[in-house]
Formats: structure tokens, C-alpha cells, sequence
């Protein structure tokens, strides 16, 4: 994967060890940024996941939903989620994004924070469906939200925080999904909706992994 793309001004290099992280904080205009969150917010037919953690069945702290072509199922902690069909203003997103950061996408996972107390817990977008250096494009819609990132195995490696912006779109390539975690953490007093479209590109449907 070449970031032959992030020489445009607009890209923000993120400096971080074992990492190819990209930052674009105007990349939608806010006012159209808006638009499409409440388009989306409207119009999704959103599910709410059960993950079992130590014996116990406990529902995700957010709504999501799975995009994709035909056939590229996505499964991770005994969920099993079948793609929607790409809708027109999806599709206009996605060649957005896939003309601004040079890489293809098959398949986007929709998030939707309702407030601050919606959350995702630390993990790696690393799914072997997902290959061995994927590239993860993440367009933020809505009120700011943290964004933290650690290293798997270096201690002293600093915490990155990254403040996610109406209209931003985060990239993270390369080995990063190999050596960092990320999370969104639980914010008091945010009372205003997220939408992140979190767009992947699924290598092997058949393994269904």
C-alpha cells in the first residue's frame, strides 16, 4: 500500500512507532457532514449486538450495521453480520474516501453513538477476513469525539489522543492494526449523536473469520 495521496496539504501524518497513521480534519465540509449523519441516523436499519464477556451475554453500548458487496459476510466475537445492500449516498462516501486515501474498499461497518455513554472498548480491527496489513478508512460525522490509541507491547510507547471532528477521515495502515489498540471511551455530558463509517475491505468472504 502506497500513500502516494498523502502528499496533499490536507493530510495531517499522525507520528507513531510500528504505525501509518493519516489524518484529514476538513475532509466533508461540517454543514454537508451533518446532513449525511442525519440521513444515515434516519434511514439505517440498525441492530444492537449481544457479546458474551465471561460467561455472560451483554449488549453492545452502541447500534451498528454492516455494508458491503454480496457475500462478505463479517464475523468477529460470535457475531455474524450479513451485508446490507450499498445505498447511493454510501457509495458516493465510499469513492470519496477511496479517491482520498488510494485503497478499495469492499465493505463498511457503520457505528452509531448515540451519546457519550456509547462506547467501543480497546481492540484491533485485525480480523484474519481483514488480511495481515489492512487499511482501515474512518470518516467521523457528528459531535467530537476521543479517539485513543496504545501499543500492544511497548509500555513505553506513549498513548496517542486524537480529537475526531465533524467531517474528519482517520486512516490507519500498514502494521498498525498488528501493534496498537484503539477505543472511543465513555464521555460525561455528551448528550449529541456520532456516526462513524468505518470503511474495510474484506479479503476472503469464503473463510467467513
Amino acid at each position: 500500500m502506497q500513500f502516494n495521496l498523502f502528499e496533499k496539504t490536507e493530510w495531517e501524518p499522525i507520528p507513531a512507532v510500528d504505525a501509518e497513521i493519516r489524518l484529514w480534519r476538513s475532509f466533508l465540509p461540517p454543514d454537508s457532514a451533518l446532513t449525511l449523519l442525519e440521513q444515515i441516523r434516519h434511514s439505517v436499519a440498525w441492530r444492537q449486538d449481544k457479546i458474551r464477556l465471561y460467561g455472560k451475554e451483554h449488549f453492545l453500548p452502541r447500534l451498528q450495521q454492516w455494508f458491503g458487496d454480496s457475500g462478505h459476510v463479517y464475523r468477529w466475537s460470535g457475531i455474524e453480520m450479513i451485508p446490507e445492500p450499498w445505498s447511493p449516498t454510501l457509495l458516493e462516501v465510499k469513492a470519496k474516501v477511496e479517491s482520498a486515501s488510494g485503497a478499495e474498499f469492499n465493505s463498511l461497518l457503520v457505528n452509531y453513538y448515540r451519546n457519550g455513554s456509547d462506547t467501543v472498548s480497546w481492540h484491533s480491527d485485525d480480523e484474519p477476513s481483514l488480511g495481515s496489513n489492512p487499511t482501515i478508512a474512518s470518516v467521523s460525522l457528528g459531535i467530537t469525539r476521543d479517539f485513543l490509541l496504545r501499543h500492544k507491547t511497548r509500555s513505553e510507547v506513549p498513548k496517542l489522543s486524537l480529537q475526531l471532528t465533524n467531517g474528519s477521515l482517520l486512516v490507519m495502515a500498514g502494521s498498525t492494526q498488528k501493534f496498537w489498540e484503539h477505543t472511543i471511551p465513555r464521555r460525561a455530558g455528551i448528550d449529541r449523536p456520532r456516526i462513524n463509517l468505518t470503511f474495510r475491505n474484506i479479503e476472503n468472504h469464503r473463510r467467513g473469520t
